[in-house]
């Protein structure tokens, strides 16, 4: 069976500085109609920066949304048609100071593909020299190292709550217990 929608009809609702957001009329699989509603997002990276001991560098950040300090690994959003891998690097320096001299591509993620076309593109980051930070102007976060068991156990309890940095720890984890063997 074929389970591919197609599109008939797209409306913006609103078109802002980070999203926009369209209502479609798509055609399904049984030739139906239904309307979806679309966020559309330029995407994201997020960067697993491994230190020589073990650690994860991790940010501390308020966000809006949640109304609380969310832990995250160092990510960033994408500009439309911005490459990834460069934007990973840019973010990492920017947040923690760090520069690796190695990276491993980790994969995508959909974080919530039932309504977002947002993308994540995940990395490790090794071999990590440290310089300064360059915030942006309207960004605020701490920079925190914990061992990468740790941090596993910590997503494990719960504790991490943010998807991306949940996939990027698991992921990372997984890369080091596999070398390890």
């Amino acid at each position: 069976m074929d389970l591919t929608e197609k599109p008939v009809k797209q409306e913006y609702i609103f078109k802002g500085r980070i999203v926009r957001l369209r209502v479609d009329e798509a055609e399904l699989p049984n030739g139906t109609h239904a309307a979806r509603e679309v966020v559309e997002h330029p995407g994201g990276v997020c960067v697993a920066a491994l230190t020589a001991q073990n650690e994860l560098l991790f940010v501390e950040q308020f966000r809006y949304p949640y109304m609380e300090l969310v832990l995250e690994l160092p990510a960033g959003k994408l500009e439309f048609g911005e490459d990834p891998f460069e934007a990973g690097k840019r973010e990492l320096q920017e947040e923690t100071g760090a520069v690796a001299a190695e990276y491993q591509d980790l994969g995508k993620f959909y974080p919530t593909p039932g309504y977002c076309g947002e993308i994540i593109h995940m990395y490790l980051a090794k071999n990590l020299t440290f310089t300064a930070q360059n915030l942006d102007a309207d960004e605020f976060l701490e920079v925190r190292r914990i061992p990468l068991e740790e941090a596993f156990e910590m997503v494990m309890r719960n504790e991490i709550r943010d998807g991306k940095t949940q996939v990027g720890i698991l992921k990372v984890y997984q890369y080091v217990k596999a070398a390890e063997k």
